[in-house]
């Protein structure tokens, strides 16, 4: 059964879209069943998957609109190892339509039924703000990844996001609740990042993740080639850093790694006598009354 996950910030430009791929694409490498969906407009994690959005015959719109199903709109990117319900400028009509629908907030939680077994992973891409397409996201998640830079007005636009979640939790969402904060684009070098990460670890305690996403040149390059930085450089500090923190992650939510496959042992060979002692052990064995 798929764990559902917004990566939501009501902050514009703080890394969503590039925290959204980059984790897909870890969680994918340390064998987890990842699907990406796009909820978003703009579609830049669907282009940053390597799907062209501009070519999609069906997308998120449609799944919200009741006229293609989850299994039908996904997309499965040759590369990144992970499978994508893109989104591209159609999407920014859906609020419109979804008015006047029934459910209109529950629309993607119902979509979402049909392939939960399918994955380990559902992520989701909100838009920066509390519209009705992010609201269609918290509805049906399990909990929220909090991406954020260590600057003083992304502190003011987290405390109107965790206001925004508790309302959420309150009417519409009991089993949901903020995962982590991550904190990304970070610079050691500056006073003030330093001091902002200090006060998020005083006030949110083992809410912020342990590991931290650097500023890095190789993730902000990936996107212009059509591909999470942990794909397009997987050496990068930044790709490492993605990595990390999807193995984090996957503890922080207790889903168990899939184990790597026992090395059976040849049984060691029998010498003569024990072959010959071999028959009567046996007979000895068949009269010994079971406990």
């Amino acid at each position: 059964m798929a764990k559902i996950f917004c990566i939501a910030n009501q902050k514009g430009g703080v890394g969503k879209t590039t925290t959204t791929v980059n984790l897909a694409a870890g969680l994918a490498k340390i064998q987890q069943r990842v699907l990406l969906i796009d909820l978003d407009p703009q579609g830049n994690a669907t282009m940053g998957s390597g799907i062209d959005k501009r070519a999609l015959a069906l997308t998120v719109y449609d799944v919200l609109l009741g006229s293609a199903t989850v299994r039908e709109a996904r997309q499965t990117p040759p590369k990144v190892g992970y499978d994508v319900l893109g989104a591209n400028r159609e999407l920014a009509g859906a609020e419109v339509e979804l008015v006047n629908l029934e459910h209109r907030d529950r629309r993607l939680k119902a979509a979402l039924t049909e392939v939960l077994d399918d994955y380990d992973f559902i992520l989701i891409d909100c838009p920066p703000s509390l519209s009705l397409l992010t609201l269609n996201g918290l509805t049906c998640a399990h909990g929220v990844v909090v991406p954020m830079q260590c600057e003083y007005f992304a502190l003011e636009g987290l405390s109107d996001l965790v206001n925004s979640i508790k309302q959420v939790h309150a009417n519409m969402n009991r089993d949901l609740s903020i995962i982590g904060l991550l904190r990304v684009m970070f610079d050691p070098r500056i006073t003030l990042q330093q001091q902002v990460s200090e006060q998020l670890q005083a006030h949110f305690g083992d809410k912020v993740f342990q590991t931290i996403i650097p500023r890095n040149v190789r993730l902000a390059e990936a996107p212009s080639y059509g591909l999470p930085g942990v794909v397009f450089d997987p050496g990068a500090k930044g790709s490492q850093a993605f990595i990390a923190f999807a193995r984090e992650m996957v503890e922080r939510v207790d889903v168990v790694l899939p184990k790597a496959k026992a090395v059976r042992k040849k049984p060691a060979a029998k010498t003569p006598a024990a072959k010959k002692a071999a028959p009567a052990q046996a007979a000895a064995k068949r009269q010994t009354p079971s406990a």
